[in-house]
């Protein structure tokens, strides 16, 4: 495979012939050296392409991230993955099902390492689990994975719960198009 941008359970799993020519961010090293320090050696001697994500499309992962509620379940190197798929126009090789909603609403292609990948869309909200308040979604990715806080009105904690949605499906029979609005049973 080439061109692609690979999440770090790529780098753990491929082979060097399989990362040849791939995209990834300069913060899966330290990643890569945390998880899977026996892998530095396969990575340094793969030709993979290191690269940041620009600003414009760090931006714009971003807004996709905050609008589906996703930021808060997403790591810095979730953000700039995201990004620089966004900003090279390359599809995505991922098993994070973050990632596979986040590229599918950015219309980014994405592909999976080892598992079949998400087949439904998803949008999240950040919520007291005693009080039910709502609260906006990060704008940052979170630096603890399942930590979102407290609530400040019962001290509970916070958690991400998926949202009811209102689907808008768009059936198109020869030059005529309907739009039909359905609840989910998600």
């Amino acid at each position: 495979m080439s061109g692609e941008v690979l999440d770090t359970g790529a780098l753990i799993s491929w082979s060097i012939n399989q990362m040849n020519g791939c995209v990834v961010t300069p913060s899966q090293r330290e990643e890569i050296l945390k998880i899977a320090p026996e892998r530095e050696v396969v990575i340094n001697t793969s030709n993979l392409i290191w690269k940041m994500p620009d600003e414009e499309s760090l931006a714009r992962a971003s807004k996709f991230a905050i609008d589906t509620g996703d930021m808060a379940g997403l790591s810095k190197v979730d953000l700039e993955l995201l990004a620089l798929s966004i900003q090279e126009n390359k599809k995505l090789i991922t098993d994070d099902y973050r990632l596979q909603n986040l590229a599918e609403k950015a219309g980014i292609n994405w592909g999976s390492i080892s598992t079949k990948g998400i087949s439904k869309l998803w949008e999240w909200e950040l919520k007291c689990l005693a009080c039910k308040k709502e609260y906006p979604t990060p704008e940052v990715p979170n630096k603890r994975k399942s930590d979102w806080g407290e609530c400040i009105d019962c001290g509970s904690s916070l958690k991400l719960k998926r949202k009811k949605l209102l689907f808008r499906f768009i059936l198109v029979f020869f030059s005529h198009s309907a739009t039909i609005n359905i609840r989910s049973s998600r």
